[in-house]
């Protein structure tokens, strides 16, 4: 889970924060809950989406893994600016049968079709529905593919996803 504060739009900076020793980028299909969702069947879950964006789960590795021994899983990819997407939402396509990729400095690093994800977006409403109340507006990154890797200060990340578009960030680092 990520705090409002981590959302940036297309253009906007990704910051390094100056605590940072071990920032990575992860392309992901972001799914947008369209209406109320609690205690979903995955068979019912795409009618609670309204649609879908690209998302970067930029994550801090070193307080990522500090806090899972402590069971935990919040600041790591909780700062400020580390939950870019956009640059808008499509409505009309399988969620299922997408082309993604991350480009780092125009360099593919990143490449999967959505159906190669360990969970679809039906098993993460499914899921998720559960144990919260889902509402219009909540953002549901879907995962990553492998080749996740570091970012740093004068980098672009571009994440491109076929028939939703392509969102793109530079870093800068924390004044």
């Amino acid at each position: 889970m990520k705090p409002d504060t981590a959302l940036v739009g297309h253009g906007g900076n990704i910051v390094y924060p100056r605590v940072g020793q071990l920032v990575h980028y992860e392309t992901e299909l972001v799914a947008v809950i369209g209406r109320q969702a609690r205690n979903v069947k995955a068979s019912d879950a795409l009618q609670y989406v309204l649609g879908y964006t690209c998302g970067n789960d930029v994550s801090e590795r070193i307080y990522q893994r500090k806090e899972m021994a402590m069971g935990l899983m919040t600041v790591g990819k909780g700062f400020d600016t580390f939950a870019p997407v956009g640059p808008w939402m499509e409505t009309d396509v399988d969620p299922a049968r997408l082309t993604m990729r991350g480009r780092l400095n125009g360099k593919v690093v990143q490449e999967c079709d959505t159906s190669d994800l360990l969970f679809g977006v039906a098993e993460l409403v499914e899921y998720l529905s559960t144990f919260m109340t889902l509402l219009p507006g909540d953002l549901i990154m879907t995962g990553t593919p492998g080749g996740v890797g570091p970012l740093q200060p004068g980098d672009t990340f571009e994440i491109e996803i076929d028939g939703v578009g392509t969102l793109s960030n530079p870093v800068v680092a924390e004044e």
